[in-house]
């Protein structure tokens, strides 16, 4: 081989060289520019300081409140796919554009102020936070799990705010199941409740083909099956009972209907709501529930509301809309 076909060669190494380093840097700008969130932030004039009943709008998918008084709504809040506030903090729970499906769970302030972000896999699905503010938790459908050979599993988080401590998935949290230790691959956590203290908190166990309503502690790092059936459990504000969902039936197109259950005496309600209920209902008060049902008209959803003691019917609370809680005077 002469020079000039070794430095023809080295040439058209270099060349491709530059064009693959090239093709991945735009690969790589492509894909961070796509993994930028979709949402939009809050305006500025848009707070969660006012009384009244905070939804996700289902037509633009930012979060919007409705007056205790009723109609009209403001708009202006950040965009989420599920949205929770209490205390001095909001949830905001947005799915992030890509492959795998990741979710992005902001925390905010009143004032709609970024508090905390994290980033975990999964489509976002429940979202809450505590009484005080100060104990948040988010649910997401996750795919990929070995154990799991159905379409998803869930991973549940907890973050403490006056840790910092964020506990990714309580799927390790010791687990009593009818009196004894549960050990099982298949355990699956969703739809945290939390109690006025901080510490207690009611959730959903799934495993071995049955679902279970837990109660846990925090502080003692552990949980108790208390109950077979039941699923997205929401707690009173007076704490003595949780709304759930239960299921009724096998037909896909309604198995659950919503149910209150009184924890004093371990006696459940059925609801006047006939409609299978694939929500974690919120509680407007110790007397009302609030939740979401496929909506009418050709909207995406629409939030009812429904006496938590089984009487009077359902309503129509808000047209287009999702992911209700009532913020009090």
């Amino acid at each position: 081989m002469n020079a000039l076909s070794r430095r023809l060669r080295l040439a058209l190494t270099l060349t491709a060289a530059l064009l693959l380093a090239g093709g991945s840097l735009g690969y790589v700008l492509h894909a961070r520019h796509r993994e930028q969130p979709p949402g939009q932030r809050a305006d500025a004039s848009f707070r969660i300081e006012e009384p009244g009943l905070y939804f996700r709008d289902a037509a633009g998918g930012r979060v919007a409140r409705q007056p205790d008084a009723g109609p009209p709504r403001v708009t202006g809040g950040p965009s989420c796919d599920r949205f929770h506030t209490a205390g001095d903090h909001a949830l905001c729970l947005r799915k992030l554009p890509g492959v795998p499906a990741r979710t992005e769970a902001l925390v905010l302030d009143r004032g709609l102020r970024e508090v905390r972000r994290v980033t975990v896999p999964g489509i976002p699905n429940r979202a809450r936070v505590s009484a005080s503010g100060r104990i948040l938790s988010w649910t997401t459908f996750t795919t990929g799990d070995s154990y799991n050979t159905a379409a998803f599993s869930t991973r549940t988080a907890i973050l403490d705010l006056r840790t910092g401590y964020l506990i990714k998935s309580i799927e390790q949290i010791p687990l009593t199941l009818a009196g004894a230790r549960h050990h099982d691959s298949d355990v699956n956590y969703w739809g945290v409740s939390f109690a006025a203290d901080d510490n207690r908190f009611y959730a959903t166990v799934s495993t071995r083909g049955a679902t279970h309503l837990v109660e846990g502690d925090l502080r003692a790092w552990s949980a108790k099956a208390l109950r077979e059936n039941a699923e997205c459990p929401s707690l009173s504000p007076d704490g003595a009972r949780v709304a759930f969902k239960k299921k009724v039936s096998d037909d896909p197109r309604a198995p659950w209907r919503l149910y209150v259950l009184d924890l004093a005496t371990m006696r459940e309600q059925p609801l006047a709501e006939p409609h299978g209920v694939d929500d974690q209902a919120a509680w407007l008060d110790d007397s009302t529930l609030a939740y979401a049902l496929p909506g009418q008209d050709g909207r995406a959803s629409d939030i009812w509301s429904v006496p938590a003691d089984g009487t009077g019917p359902p309503r129509l609370l808000v047209p287009g809309a999702s992911s209700p809680a009532h913020v009090g005077q």
